[in-house]
């Protein structure tokens, strides 16, 4: 898989994301809510409140992935390493998301530092 391709399918991903954490917060908070003007702090419980913080960490990663697999690219750099850590990177995050949402903390971890470590190979192969 290329690099490009990984960081495109992260994308669908955190879409993906967002919209089951918006469902979440919509069953919880109701339309009313969400289409106002928020002045009234409220906050979600249980898997919704997972979702918020998945949400919220894949966009962190995201900035950070993003610019390492376009820097790849820029360079002209892609090679068998850079592709697996993009992959690795990618399937780390897809497992990332329901071991979130489900509370599985020791997965999550693991899921999280496979996809961190990879991102951070990324950077050290495009210099």
């Amino acid at each position: 898989m290329a690099e490009t391709t990984a960081l495109i399918l992260y994308g669908f991903l955190v879409l993906l994301t967002l919209l089951l954490q918006a469902t979440g917060a919509l069953s919880q908070l109701g339309m009313g809510y969400l289409l106002g003007s928020r002045d009234e702090g409220r906050t979600v419980g249980g898997i919704a409140a997972r979702l918020e913080r998945a949400l919220n960490n894949s966009v962190t990663a995201m900035v950070l992935f993003a610019p390492a697999v376009l820097l790849i690219e820029i360079a002209d750099k892609s090679t068998n390493q850079t592709m697996l850590a993009a992959t690795a990177f990618l399937i780390a995050r897809i497992i990332y998301l329901p071991a979130y949402a489900f509370g599985v903390a020791g997965i999550r971890s693991l899921a999280w530092t496979v996809g961190f470590f990879a991102t951070a190979l990324l950077y050290f192969l495009a210099l």
